[in-house]
C-alpha cells in the first residue's frame, strides 16, 4: 500500500507539470488566465484531481473548462512522461471555489465592521435607560448590611 507522503509528492509534481504544460504546450484560444491552485491524488495513485481558478466571469470559466477537458490527453501524457510512475493517474479538473468563498467572507466581514462602527457611533451619544447609577444606596442601609449578623 502506498503512503500519503508519496501521494502528496506526486500531487505536487502533477500540479507543477500541468501548470507548465498549460503555459508552454497548450495553445487553445479558449484557455483563459488559468491558475492551477492544487492537486490531490488518491492513495492508490490512480486518480488525480486538479483544482484551478480562472480570471474572469462564468463564461471564461466555462470556456477554460472545455479547453482543459480537450487538453486532458496531452496533459496526462506529459504527467506520465515527467513523473515516470508505473500507472499515470487519470486527471480530473475541478474549478476551485475557495477564492469566491473567500471574497464572500471578506464582503460579510466588511459589512460586520461597518455595522460595528455604526453601533460604536450610536453608543457615544447614548444615555442609560434607567437612573444614571442604579446601584445607588443610602448610607444607613449600607452600614447595616456591612456588619455581620450576631
Amino acid at each position: 500500500m502506498n503512503d500519503r507522503a508519496r501521494a502528496r509528492k506526486l500531487a505536487d509534481r502533477i500540479k507543477v507539470v500541468v501548470a507548465e504544460t498549460l503555459e508552454r504546450r497548450v495553445k487553445d484560444p479558449r484557455l483563459g488566465f488559468v491558475t492551477i491552485t492544487d492537486a490531490r491524488v488518491t492513495p492508490d495513485l490512480r486518480e488525480a484531481t486538479v483544482f484551478y481558478t480562472v480570471l474572469g466571469d462564468d463564461t471564461a470559466l466555462a470556456e477554460t473548462a472545455a479547453a482543459l477537458e480537450s487538453a486532458k490527453g496531452v496533459l496526462r501524457a506529459e504527467v506520465g512522461r515527467q513523473t515516470q510512475v508505473r500507472f499515470t493517474p487519470t486527471l480530473t479538473f475541478v474549478p476551485d471555489t475557495v477564492p469566491r468563498q473567500a471574497r464572500q467572507i471578506e464582503e460579510l466581514l466588511a459589512r460586520a465592521r461597518a455595522a460595528d462602527r455604526e453601533v460604536a457611533e450610536r453608543a457615544k451619544s447614548a444615555q442609560p435607560a434607567g437612573e444614571p447609577d442604579p446601584y445607588r444606596f443610602d448610607g444607613a442601609a449600607a452600614a447595616d448590611d456591612d456588619e455581620p449578623a450576631t
